[in-house]
């Protein structure tokens, strides 16, 4: 029987917490649409929580989440901003583009796919002229596809430009959970308190069963939210099996434990290798995940202990993610393999 995946934290199982709020809720017959009682009071959690008068939408998916955010703000002739390594821009097919009309415009990240402060000044141009595409937001991950986090002093600088630039900041917030406990800072004072006008939220790989939500700080965006909630096709009718979980997810601080374990797993699983002769770690390690390059002959064997992705396959770089339910044991069997086959490759070598 095979370990634990590494290949995503949505392969992860589902919280007991989140089992027992879905049970709960389905004992009930309630208003459907989200106006039920449980919704409104997960909405009030998130208002507690960002210490805000927000506005929040529950929508399926991440993909639904991030579309629409971004519609709030959007005419089609407008640009919207991104990393070129971003999930919005790599791994969500043309939705963005196809559902808002605007177009992306990938910009160059670092080493840790982040986006530098002088990239984003670059980018801001042609303001005003009909022959290009308008930009109007800013969209950057949080933590970014390589588990780096940006500081609390690089959004502030970032959200300082773009409010003087009057560019709509928005987060994908997909692993927010790991970036906050990593920083040790609130969820407000990474998003609102750092200028985010709206953010979407990762519920399934903190692990919910399914769920993810779009909070709303910029008011302008607020008046359009149930609306293209709707028209996005992202408006659950049983709304409230999302509700239950944010609102468990939130209240008791379920996050703070889950997040903290896979941040721990992660770097549980760096300590273990990152001396090793044969492995470059090749990003910083910050929140659930371990990107390194490995020798390609190895990828078979490590494979068939634990699934995880060659998230490039010209240089060998792969990724290792760590969920809520990975375990030391998981880690440790994974770490024992990985030395073994750096043995025997050190002495072919020789």
């Amino acid at each position: 029987m095979k370990k634990r995946s590494f290949a995503s934290d949505n392969y992860g199982g589902v919280l007991p917490e989140m089992l027992e709020a879905i049970w709960n809720v389905n004992k009930m017959h309630v208003k459907a649409y989200g106006h039920d009682e449980i919704t409104i009071d997960a909405k009030d959690q998130f208002k507690k929580v960002f210490d805000s008068d927000v506005d929040v939408s529950f929508v399926f998916n991440g993909t639904g989440a991030n579309v629409l955010s971004l519609s709030l703000f959007t005419n089609s002739f407008n640009a919207i901003l991104c990393a070129d390594s971003s999930h919005l821009y790599m791994d969500e097919s043309t939705a963005p583009e196809s559902f808002t009309g605007c177009r992306l415009m990938p910009l160059k990240t670092n080493n840790d796919g982040k986006i530098d402060i002088e990239t984003i000044k670059k980018s801001i141009i042609r303001r005003g002229d009909e022959h290009f595409a308008q930009i109007k937001v800013l969209s950057i991950a949080q933590p970014t596809e390589y588990g780096t986090v940006y500081s609390l002093e690089e959004l502030t600088e970032i959200g300082k430009l773009l409010k003087e630039e009057h560019i709509i900041f928005h987060m994908d917030g997909a692993r927010l959970f790991n970036a906050a406990i990593h920083l040790n800072c609130s969820l407000s004072e990474m998003t609102k308190d750092v200028g985010v006008d709206v953010l979407s939220v990762g519920g399934t790989k903190i692990g919910m069963m399914f769920g993810e939500a779009v909070v709303c700080f910029n008011k302008s965006g607020s008046d359009n939210l149930k609306y293209k909630h709707k028209q996005s096709m992202q408006l659950p009718s049983k709304m409230r099996f999302i509700s239950a979980q944010f609102y468990q997810l939130l209240k008791d601080k379920v996050w703070v434990k889950s997040a903290t374990h896979s941040n721990k797993m992660a770097i549980r699983l760096y300590n273990g290798i990152k001396h090793l002769s044969n492995i470059e770690i090749t990003r910083t390690v910050q929140a659930n995940s371990v990107f390194a390059a490995i020798p390609v002959e190895w990828n078979d064997t490590l494979l068939n202990l634990s699934p995880f992705y060659i998230w490039d396959e010209h240089t060998n770089e792969v990724r290792w993610m760590c969920a809520f339910d990975t375990e030391e044991k998981d880690i440790d069997a994974f770490i024992e393999l990985i030395k073994k086959l750096n043995q025997q490759h050190t002495k072919l070598r020789k």
